[in-house]
């Protein structure tokens, strides 16, 4: 049942999926829409073999296989962050001619046992990439360039925010309210991302 102080999803058209209908915890399946990542003219990633993890109020992340994507443009990044579902990420920096784009993927090479189908799959940062493409449809990264959800036609909205950011609680009026400030004035560090973006 959903909780009383969830915003109030838009109808599901057809097609389509309400984030707030997603499991919690968060769940792990295969997906075979075709993913495709591309950047400065190189196709980074294109697949039909991914999986997609679901989570209550936030859109898919979709974990590529590395046999569909151009490894010769990763290359390991020291950060490390912890999820709670999935166990420990590691990351990756793009490199394409003179840009580097610095930690914009990341994987669980040995993830806890519910999340062992996407052991070396590489997810994206979409917000990096000039196109990030679910069924040819170039998506909207999730807000605040924090989670790294990709939203696209199949996901109905609202979608979770950055934890700093206003949360939309009218679909219809797009209201925002500003979210209580933080009385500690430590960095802040989500259960999630202890070492991410």
């Amino acid at each position: 049942m959903r909780q009383p102080h969830h915003p109030q999803p838009n109808p599901v058209g057809e097609n389509q999926e309400s984030v707030w209908d997603y499991p919690r915890p968060a769940i792990a399946e295969p997906t075979t829409r075709r993913i495709a990542i591309m950047h400065r003219g190189v196709t980074l990633a294109d697949t039909t073999a991914a999986f997609r993890t679901l989570e209550t109020s936030h859109p898919p992340t979709y974990y590529l296989p590395q046999a569909d994507i151009a490894m010769e443009h990763f290359s390991p990044n020291p950060r490390r962050s912890l999820c709670e579902w999935k166990g420990q990420a590691n990351y990756w920096d793009v490199t394409i001619s003179d840009e580097r784009l610095e930690a914009a993927a990341w994987c669980y090479p040995s993830p806890t046992p519910a999340f062992e189908t996407i052991a070396g799959y590489l997810a994206f940062y979409p917000d990096f990439f000039d196109q990030c493409l679910v069924d040819g449809e170039q998506i909207t990264p999730q807000p605040g360039g924090f989670y790294g959800g990709w939203i696209s036609q199949y996901e109905a909205k609202p979608v979770q925010r950055h934890p700093r950011q206003p949360l939309l609680v009218s679909v219809l009026s797009l209201k925002q309210v500003p979210l209580p400030r933080l009385v500690s004035q430590k960095p802040y560090i989500h259960r999630a991302y202890a070492y991410g973006r």
